[in-house]
């Protein structure tokens, strides 16, 4: 093993073992589609925020909820998530109105609740999407650089095993190697953690916010069946 002088980072990389440069490739993978989901996430929490507190000035300003689920039916992806809570239960229940028997307040709110319920999870799962990915990424990714740091050091003591007198000048290098895969997974984890922990609480004061909104409605659509 021979001592190299050039110790930047593109020098590690490129001499470090294949074993390494493969676990360094794949943590540059996890790293770039984490950050690919963190943006993602945040335009689509950005934008469900907006549009949520929108169509709740729209929907406590006191308007015909008839007139407000026709203008919400004709452009659901404008409208977010609550908007399309609201169009799935204001459509159940002109239905079930006209069905249920006059007076049965349990009979008329059933459907809208189960309506409600499902388009709620609906959109639960797509606010959730891809935050697995980043907890996943944030837990695994200081590992896989565990391994390849343990890698480059076994190999870097291989190489010395060879030689006759052995100095620190000539383990350096192949230890720096190996190290600059630890860094990489954090570099790595450290985003999809914080990411994570970031989106899982804004999507949870949604699921708060929406699950306000389904029992409120449905406390609207009791008094109009009395």
């Amino acid at each position: 093993m021979q001592a190299s002088n050039d110790m930047s980072l593109l020098s590690l990389v490129s001499h470090a073992s294949f074993p390494v440069q493969l676990i360094m490739l794949l943590l540059l993978a996890i790293s770039v589609i984490s950050w690919t989901y963190i943006f993602a996430k945040r335009m689509a929490v950005k934008r469900a925020n907006s549009q949520t507190l929108r169509f709740e000035d729209d929907f406590w300003s006191g308007g015909d909820l008839a007139v407000l689920q026709q203008a919400v039916s004709t452009r659901r992806d404008e409208q977010g998530a609550l908007a399309r809570i609201f169009d799935a239960g204001m459509t159940e229940f002109l239905k079930s109105r006209r069905n249920a028997p006059a007076g049965d307040v349990n009979a008329a709110l059933d459907g809208p609740r189960r309506a409600m319920r499902a388009s709620y999870q609906r959109e639960m799962d797509a606010l959730e999407s891809h935050l697995n990915f980043l907890a996943s990424a944030g837990s695994v990714s200081p590992y896989i650089g565990l391994l390849g740091t343990v890698w480059g050091i076994m190999h870097a003591f291989i190489g010395l095993s060879s030689m006759q007198q052995a100095t620190l000048a000539s383990v350096a290098p192949g230890i720096a190697e190996a190290l600059v895969t630890t860094a990489i997974g954090l570099f790595a984890a450290i985003p999809a953690v914080v990411a994570y922990n970031r989106y899982t609480n804004d999507i949870d004061r949604l699921s708060i916010r929406f699950d306000s909104f389904i029992d409120e409605f449905l406390n609207i659509l009791q008094r109009q069946v009395r």
